[in-house]
């Protein structure tokens, strides 16, 4: 019995396989993206964060609200011989309510202040700046929940039945530790930040331990962990992933973009 073996049969190449293997001739053959212009293109410039002046000038203004207060609270409402002064500046407005409606305004600010930091520490993050925003996340809004505070306090004082003169100094009292923490905090971030811009440091996950943030900053002890630091974890590790997406993301459209230049 005979068993004849069939030669092998090649295959025609189909339209689609020509198709296919011409994209990718052009492809193979079209001009190569330098590496210079690939490195200026994924390379950032640093950025500055232009909060610190604005913190400074916050300050400077919540101490000459204190002052503006004192003066009003001692020559208006003690009235210690300025009553008509007082009247022709305040006219039948009372003393200590123009002490609260520019508490109120004050507290505006530092509302705006806090959105306006809040909107450059998230871009910071995107940039690859996890370690700063993660020291600053807390003393950002130090000043906002100061500023809450007073004003809490400020209403159980409107609600308490003293007389006008230990309203007025119960008044003072409060706007005073109110200013000593809120400055002293403004005053430190404003610092921190400067800092950081005369740095200039490069983003923390560009550099060479990416692995070091997110595995340092985890217990290494086996066992028991306790919430904190498994929370600290999940959340440097939320912010890392978060940037690296984000990261890929842009470098995404800047070789679509080289690729479409050359």
């Amino acid at each position: 019995m005979d068993t004849r073996r069939n030669p092998p049969q090649t295959r025609e190449p189909s339209s689609v396989d020509l198709m296919r293997s011409s994209e990718e001739d052009s492809l193979v053959e079209g001009p190569l993206i330098s590496a210079d212009a690939l490195h200026s293109a994924i390379r950032r410039e640093f950025q500055t964060i232009p909060t610190s002046c604005h913190a400074s000038l916050l300050s400077l203004l919540h101490v000459v609200y204190v002052v503006l207060s004192v003066c009003v609270g001692v020559l208006c409402v003690l009235k210690f011989g300025q009553e008509e002064v007082c009247m022709k500046i305040l006219g039948s407005v009372q003393g200590d309510t123009v002490v609260v409606f520019g508490k109120v305004c004050l507290w505006v600010l530092v509302v705006l202040f806090t959105a306006y930091v809040k909107h450059h520490h998230n871009r910071a993050r995107i940039r690859g700046y996890l370690l700063f925003y993660r020291n600053m996340k807390d003393l950002k809004h130090l000043p906002l929940i100061t500023h809450s505070a007073g004003n809490a306090l400020l209403l159980l004082l409107q609600a308490v039945d003293v007389s006008p003169a230990v309203h007025i100094y119960m008044l003072l009292t409060v706007l005073g530790l109110e200013c000593l923490v809120s400055v002293s905090s403004l005053i430190y971030y404003a610092v921190k930040v400067r800092q950081f811009n005369t740095e200039q440091a490069a983003p923390d996950v560009s550099q060479e331990d990416v692995s070091h943030y997110s595995i340092t900053s985890s217990p290494t002890e086996t066992g028991f962990r306790g919430s904190s630091s498994l929370e600290e974890v999940v959340e440097k590790q939320a912010d890392l992933i978060e940037y690296l997406k984000q990261h890929n993301t842009v470098l995404s459209k800047r070789l679509l973009n080289l690729t479409a230049q050359h």
